[in-house]
């Protein structure tokens, strides 16, 4: 088994409570959870599910290089 490794994005839902996350490199692969650490690990299991199908269909599944990655304010 291959160790890879991707960014995930954690957006706080402040409404509903909880994390949305999403898999930059994996279109598509999403989850959610109620804290910060149930969102990770709800991600490690999404990230494995998507692997797990793109493999099955044949398909090429996405590396990704180190990102870099930064947070920004604008004022408009």
């Amino acid at each position: 088994m291959k160790e890879r490794r991707y960014t995930i994005v954690l957006i706080p839902e402040p409404e509903e409570g909880g994390y949305s996350v999403i898999v930059p490199a994996l279109p598509g692969c999403v989850t959610q959870g109620d804290t910060i650490e149930e969102a990770i690990e709800m991600a490690k299991d999404a990230i494995a599910g998507w692997i797990a199908v793109a493999e099955e269909h044949g398909e090429v599944v996405p590396e990704e290089d180190e990102a870099l990655t930064a947070v920004v304010k604008v004022a408009a």
